[in-house]
């Protein structure tokens, strides 16, 4: 078989389709970890003080998935007239139900978190979520931990302590210690709460699997938009009883950069952070869940240095020192899963070099 033929098999593309999804959502995923954090507390730094409001924008931009997920189903249906409307079944859907209200919840604390913390300590503190997902994925999917991933969560622990040390190197303007603190210890219970969420939204993958379905992409957008919705709904509950609805206009002219600004700040929050969650669910879709816990860890220098260029915060000392932990850390679990990926793939290939001499 020649090497253009080789190509148009279904397994080459399917291996390319898989790249590509792959490369698709660590796209999204690097715009909405970095973008989304960004504009949340240029948000509250310019006059926002709605935690519900800053919360419902994390999962607000779910209707977008109803395009995607929509044009799956006419695919399916022009190939077969009777195809169902959705992929998923019901009680995937009704455990992405339940994981989309943890969501809101996970939203609102680390939202509150933000109004309290600069966007730099925070990232750093979020770090701590890849520790939180080893962990859970151990426990929840029977993820094997190794020397690596073992280092990887001392070092990340130890710089969310370096942090937690210097608390008054870094309170925004009218944040008091209390507050700072408050700030300090709801990122660090929202990082936990979202290092148990990933493993399980693996786990429904797996359970849908187990269950006779095949696991699509299309099924991925679909968990998502569930999982969005209610999140929304959770989050649209505490901004009626909070009465953020009617207090949107009045912030508005009052913000510092201008209404239309504020608007803006608005809608782009909304449509960064559904990039976010998007592009971590596919890449728990195609690959596992700890790589999109490495992934988002990857993009925390990114947050790092733009929100000193960008929203004009202090890079402390410390904030160095525990970035520079977070960032060994990372590359301490990354050469360990690589290394174990190198292995694997040897050994694989000297199996199957074994069974051609046998078949030869």
């Amino acid at each position: 078989m020649d090497i253009e033929a080789r190509k148009n098999t279904p397994a080459a593309r399917g291996k390319a389709m898989h790249r590509f999804l792959v490369a698709l959502n660590c796209g999204m995923l690097a715009l909405g970890a970095t973008g989304g954090p960004l504009l949340s507390r240029l948000y509250f730094s310019k006059g926002g003080h709605r935690q519900w409001l800053s919360a419902w924008l994390e999962t607000g931009g779910w209707p977008l998935l109803l395009i995607p997920v929509a044009a799956a189903y006419l695919a399916r249906r022009a190939r077969d007239r009777g195809a169902p409307v959705l992929l998923t079944p019901p009680r995937i859907l009704l455990a992405a139900a339940g994981l989309g209200v943890a969501t809101g919840a996970d939203d609102f604390i680390y939202a509150y978190g933000l109004a309290y913390l600069p966007v730099s300590t925070s990232a750093i503190l979020i770090s701590t979520q890849l520790a939180f997902t080893v962990f859970f994925a151990f426990l929840v999917v029977r993820q094997r931990l190794t020397a690596a991933s073992v280092n990887a969560v001392a070092l990340l622990t130890v710089g969310a302590v370096v942090l937690g040390l210097h608390v008054s190197s870094d309170r925004p303007a009218g944040v008091t210690r209390g507050r700072y603190w408050l700030g300090f210890v709801l990122t660090l219970g929202a990082a936990a709460l979202y290092g148990l969420i990933l493993p399980l939204v693996e786990l429904a993958y797996k359970r849908a699997a187990g269950g006779g379905r095949a696991v699509t992409y299309a099924l991925v957008m679909e968990v998502q938009l569930v999982m969005g919705f209610f999140a929304t709904a959770f989050c649209t509950v505490g901004m009626i009883v909070n009465e953020d609805f009617q207090a949107i206009p009045r912030e508005a002219r009052r913000y510092e950069l201008g209404e239309d600004r504020y608007y803006t700040v608005l809608v782009w929050s909304a449509v960064l952070w559904q990039f976010f969650f998007l592009g971590a669910v596919g890449v728990i879709f195609c690959v596992h869940t700890l790589l999109a816990g490495i992934l988002i860890a990857v993009f925390i220098p990114i947050t790092e240095v733009a929100a000193v260029i960008f929203l004009h915060e202090k890079f402390s000392s410390e904030k160095g020192v525990a970035l520079v932990l977070s960032l060994w850390g990372l590359a301490s679990y990354s050469y360990g899963e690589w290394s174990e990926a190198r292995t694997k793939a040897k050994k694989q290939q000297e199996e199957e070099a074994a069974v051609e001499i046998q078949t030869s």
